[in-house]
């Protein structure tokens, strides 16, 4: 192919992409704030807040921010591959090191250290003026240093050993796009063990809920749903943000529940039992493991395309460099990442599914309205979005609106009854 004609269709590729998730975005804000106008007094009601438009306010913010960062982003990337600057940079490499898996490790660290320092202002801004005037930010700007920089330190030390590995398969094996695939897999389960042991213990302190009626809940939800995991732990994340939240990782004996402290704070015991048997049923039912066996597919797809797409001659065409692995695969996820985000609703299809199934679980080992409660406990700790446009959805909500949930979950209470649900609709 032409060079020129490679260099066209990849920023129509990528600048096609992002207007096309602007749009969606725009008309996200936009069906938000009629829907939030239009059920302000269920707002108000079901999750006590006093002003709704606060809501809209944030997410307008939330977005603008967002898409400000996207396009500046994609600005940069274009001017660092358009100008030459990209080519310089393999050109200096290649002068200066010869082994290609070097060259690679060293490119990789530095893209890892220039992508964390292009954040910092959008950063600073989410952390110090959004959720601060919202009320949702505890950071002082020391614990934010201290978290950007351990933060950057494991980024390296996570993604430059394991593009080490990549690299050097694609240096030395036949069928690396096979065996890279398998290594990038490998890599992620281990994650569900380390990262809760390893990687979050470095930002935060887990305290073991041992006794207490805090513990007596937990237990008696994990005997209604037939389930054991002696690990089970409250997290400081008050000292970052007033954000709720809690989570269920591990397998096998590295099982463990993890609750914010803000969850445990502005929940009843009944609204955390709800959110721990939600947790549960992702584990009853196996649906990591699918999500494990879906990533594997969808990656398995990417890696057969990457394996083309390093090996063709176009791709480095417009660019005026070297083949070397490294190159070859920085090109080649610059076409395969926008196709990986508007297909993001095959993820997403099965994510509603589980989490249809999970609130129905939760249902079952508590109740219909301790689950709405949580809902809209945390609808309204977070700010969630609540009537999100059909397409947004579509292309980004793994969990159903809240508002959906609470009426599903009052219509398994309600045996099906849904003449007598009161949440509103999300269209």
């Amino acid at each position: 192919m032409d060079g020129l004609f490679v260099a066209a269709g990849l920023v129509v590729l990528l600048v096609g992409t992002e207007a096309f998730f602007t749009l969606l975005s725009v008309l996200n804000l936009r069906h938000e704030e009629r829907t939030v106008e239009r059920e302000q007094e269920w707002i108000r009601e079901e999750l006590g807040v006093d002003d709704p438009d606060e809501l809209v306010e944030y997410h307008r913010l939330k977005t603008g921010l967002s898409l400000l960062r996207s396009w500046v982003g994609l600005g940069a990337l274009l001017l660092v591959l358009f100008s030459g600057l990209f080519g310089d940079v393999v050109t200096a490499l290649t002068a200066t090191v010869d082994a290609t898996l070097v060259q690679g490790v060293v490119f990789v660290a530095g893209a890892v250290l220039a992508v964390r320092v292009f954040g910092v202002p959008f950063d600073l801004v989410d952390t110090f003026v959004v959720e601060e005037l919202f009320g949702f930010n505890n950071q002082s700007p020391k614990l934010w240093l201290r978290d950007f920089l351990l933060q950057t330190v494991v980024s390296l030390v996570l993604v430059v050993p394991l593009a080490a590995a990549v690299l050097w398969v694609v240096e030395r094996v036949p069928l690396w796009p096979a065996a890279a695939w398998a290594l990038l897999v490998g890599v992620s389960v281990a994650m569900l063990v380390l990262k809760p042991r390893v990687i979050d213990p470095l930002f935060y302190e887990f305290t073991p809920v041992d006794e207490g009626s805090l513990r007596e809940a937990v237990d008696e939800v994990f005997e209604r749903a037939g389930f054991t995991c002696d690990q089970v732990y409250e997290m400081d994340a008050s000292r970052r943000s007033a954000h709720s939240n809690a989570y269920f990782v591990g397998f096998g004996r590295t099982k463990r529940v993890v609750l914010f402290d803000t969850l445990v704070a502005g929940m009843d015991e009944a609204e955390i039992q709800s959110v721990l048997a939600h947790e549960l049923a992702h584990w009853k039912k196996a649906h990591i493991w699918k999500f494990i066996g879906l990533f594997a597919a969808r990656f398995g797809i990417v890696f057969a395309v990457l394996g083309y797409l390093v090996g063709a001659d176009w791709l480095y065409a417009p660019f005026a460099v070297p083949q070397a692995p490294y190159v070859g695969l920085t090109l080649a996820l610059l076409w395969v990442a926008p196709v990986n985000r508007l297909t993001s609703p095959v993820n997403n299809v099965l994510s509603l599914r589980f989490e249809r199934q999970a609130d129905a679980y939760a249902v079952e080992v508590m109740d219909g309205e301790s689950m709405a409660g949580a809902l809209t406990a945390l609808a309204a700790d977070n700010l969630a979005t609540l009537f999100p446009h059909p397409w947004y959805e579509t292309f980004h909500y793994d969990h159903p609106p809240i508002p959906e949930r609470v009426r599903y979950v009052r219509q398994l209470d309600d045996e099906g009854d849904a003449s007598d649900v009161d949440a509103p609709a999300t269209g």
